[in-house]
């Protein structure tokens, strides 16, 4: 099979002699402990009992904040290419998933760092973050901008062509039985440590071809719950990753279809419904898409032949 050109991770002895060296700094610092932390916010509510009465108590909700994220090209000022609103938490790979995912840095070695903007605390100091070049970065800003919301994603792009990232498709990947399939939902939710204080985060996970978890992460949107797992992958030199299978725990969109087949992932599973774009464009890239994932039952909308019914 031919390398995956949006993702393939270049050596070393490939990059440009006078390009900088990626940098050590690609993992989030201890300070992001602070975001981490703010994952979850405090509040008061009134509980109503079915009497007709109620009472107070302390609660949890999951929080949602912006963060900006801007691209420094080798030897350009920092451009801001997008606002997504997220859960703070794992914003490195979120910045690095975002950008790999969108078709606007393509391998590795492209990225020499990531590093939280030095801004007044009154600019809110955790929620811009700049993604360091080794290269120069291009970027159509009349045609092509974006806002991620919580709820659907990337809005604003000026047509259905700037949405379909230019990806091969994927010609191989592992069979994956049916008792594997249906074990995906539990094991995700016993790592839904977030939504255990909230009830209100979403969460996508990347399985083995055994149905063994091996990355997964929360966020308010699914959309950046894959970005985070995708940028992960880069940053620790997985991908592409050709040999995982891919759960969302809501519904699975034409995008985020889209960001699995950009990072080669084969098999993409939903709790809830895939749209008809998501299975169209499934087809298309030879992933297969499963739906409606609940208890020991499910739907296959594409590309049938990785799964064993009978395993």
């Amino acid at each position: 099979m031919k390398p995956t050109p949006l993702v393939r991770l270049w050596a070393m002895s490939e990059v440009p002699e006078d390009a900088p060296r990626p940098s050590a700094q690609l993992q989030e610092p201890s300070s992001n402990r602070v975001a981490t932390r703010r994952a979850t916010t405090p509040v008061r509510v009134l509980a109503a009992n079915p009497s007709g009465t109620g009472f107070e108590r302390p609660d949890r909700l999951a929080t949602e904040e912006p963060m900006a994220i801007q691209v420094r090209g080798r030897h350009q000022e920092p451009v801001s290419v997008a606002v997504t609103m997220r859960t703070p938490g794992n914003d490195f790979e979120l910045a690095a998933g975002f950008l790999v995912s969108e078709g606007l840095v393509h391998e590795l070695h492209e990225i020499a760092g990531i590093r939280y903007c030095d801004v007044a605390p009154e600019e809110q100091h955790y929620n811009v973050v700049t993604v360091d070049l080794t290269v120069p970065f291009t970027m159509d800003f009349a045609e092509r901008h974006f806002f991620a919301s919580s709820s659907c994603g990337i809005c604003g792009k000026a047509s259905l062509d700037q949405v379909e990232v230019n990806c091969p498709v994927i010609e191989s990947g592992p069979v994956i039985a049916r008792s594997t399939i249906v074990s995906l939902p539990d094991a995700l939710r016993s790592s839904q440590h977030i939504f255990e204080q909230t009830g209100g985060l979403h969460a996508a996970g990347l399985f083995d071809p055994e149905g063994r978890l091996v990355e997964s992460r929360e966020d308010v949107g699914r959309h950046n719950a894959v970005d985070k797992l995708i940028g992960h992958a880069l940053l620790s030199g997985k991908m592409p990753l050709r040999e995982r299978v891919l759960l969302v725990s809501g519904r699975v969109s034409f995008e985020i279809v889209q960001k699995a087949a950009v990072a080669g992932i084969p098999i993409t599973c939903a709790v809830s419904a895939p749209s008809s774009l998501a299975v169209e464009a499934g087809e298309r890239l030879g992933m297969t898409v499963v739906g409606f994932l609940r208890g020991d039952k499910f739907n296959v909308y594409c590309h049938r032949e990785r799964v064993d019914l009978e395993a």
